[in-house]
């Protein structure tokens, strides 16, 4: 637990100066039709961050639980993120972040066996924390092109 609250904690440092200092034009450019652009795929991280906060926080309430799986394309299709200013897509992004962070670092421990079903696969809620972090770097990656 402790790394992806570490993990995290240090990508919070980080990347919101490098996500704000992208311009509103370079954020909304898409390089091809069937690509997301950056406000997209940030829009897909806060997205990703509304279903995982469920999770974190449902899966230390009761055990087993079993949520709907996350379908990111019609998520992402339904919010229109590409009409979104940036800058308040950042801003969500880091303040929504912020809050799971909170939810990481008063987790309790003897939780993180519990178990969530999504669409017929079972994972502990310590293997959901571990790959909302991992999935957060790969995307963030994708943002910044490295």
């Amino acid at each position: 637990m402790l790394t992806a609250y570490s993990q995290l904690n240090e990508i919070l440092q980080n990347s919101p100066a490098k996500l704000s200092s992208i311009s509103e034009e370079d954020a909304s450019q898409k390089s091809n039709p069937n690509k997301w652009s950056k406000k997209e795929i940030l829009g897909h991280l806060i997205d990703s961050a509304s279903n995982n906060h469920q999770r974190f926080v449902r899966a230390q309430i009761d055990n087993p639980i079993t949520l709907p799986k996350y379908k990111q394309d019609e998520w992402v299709a339904v919010q229109q993120w590409q009409k979104k200013s940036w800058k308040d897509i950042v801003a969500l992004w880091q303040l929504y972040n912020q809050h799971i962070l909170h939810i990481f670092q008063h987790v309790d421990e003897t939780k993180l066996s519990n178990t969530v079903t999504l669409n017929d696969e079972t994972y502990t809620l310590q293997f959901i924390i571990d790959d909302y972090v991992t999935h957060l770097e790969h995307h963030l990656k994708q943002i910044f092109g490295n």
